[in-house]
């Protein structure tokens, strides 16, 4: 018996990247995974390789999130674990700099879209009287980090966010935390420092970022959401975790 054995998991943002890493480790512990994510072709592969389901959601969009909640709901019959998982990093500028198009863009993304989850699944799991909802924050929302200023005004709301849930729910049987990695090895940073004018010069300050040598893995990301989302973690609530090989200590 897996430690999600027939659990109902959605995890937002999970066709690649994190949601990805997660989907995968959930549903090799015994969960039956909704991928849910707005990119419908890699959703719906991975959903078929995991024997889990797709569903297409925009997290800027409650009506989108609440249809989400509705027909797994509905498939299901309840909803063990929400990870709000889905959300971008943004322009990189300085706070006078930047735009208002990418302010309000990443913070519909990451924070309405947080919100949005949690708001919906509420009902649902206090009518069953438990539940876990695991949210994808960052070292950023702990340790501010200059030229993203939405993205780190984002991963501060979801973690505190994510505190107040915790509190209002708690009584309900309700759990709520947060993961905060640091730079995370995926498809999408392997573009990024590919694309940069010396990308093994990027790799190598990636790298030293943390105070353990190495960049965070996906697999690592996955293995600390697996314990918050299980029984592991059954007394623990209103988290913010670091999976930041000490960088938040510095």
């Amino acid at each position: 018996m897996g430690k999600l054995q027939d659990r109902i998991v959605i995890v937002t943002g999970g066709a690649s990247g994190i949601g990805r890493g997660c989907a995968e480790l959930f549903a090799a512990e015994g969960a039956r995974v909704v991928v849910a994510d707005i990119r419908e072709d890699l959703g719906s592969a991975l959903a078929d390789e995991l024997g889990g389901s797709y569903l297409p959601v925009d997290v800027t969009d409650p009506a989108s999130v609440e249809e989400m909640i509705r027909r797994t709901v509905e498939r299901h019959g309840r909803i063990d674990v929400l990870m709000n998982n889905a959300g971008i990093d943004g322009e990189q500028a300085l706070t006078a700099e930047s735009s208002l198009e990418n302010w309000r863009k990443v913070l519909a993304i990451n924070l309405d879209g947080v919100y949005f989850g949690m708001k919906y699944v509420l009902p649902t799991m206090v009518e069953q009287k438990g539940g876990v909802i695991l949210n994808t924050a960052s070292t950023v929302g702990l340790n501010a980090l200059a030229a993203l200023p939405a993205y780190t005004a984002s991963k501060a709301g979801v973690i505190q966010l994510s505190k107040a849930v915790a509190i209002e729910y708690a009584y309900h049987g309700i759990r709520v935390n947060a993961i905060c990695p640091s730079v995370v090895m995926t498809p999408l940073l392997e573009h990024f420092i590919a694309s940069t004018p010396d990308p093994e010069g990027a790799r190598r300050g990636l790298e030293s970022l943390n105070p353990m040598p190495g960049m965070v893995t996906v697999d690592a990301v996955a293995r600390a959401a697996l314990f918050l989302v299980s029984d592991d973690s059954r007394f623990i609530t209103a988290v913010a975790l670091p999976i930041d090989g000490g960088y938040t200590a510095r």
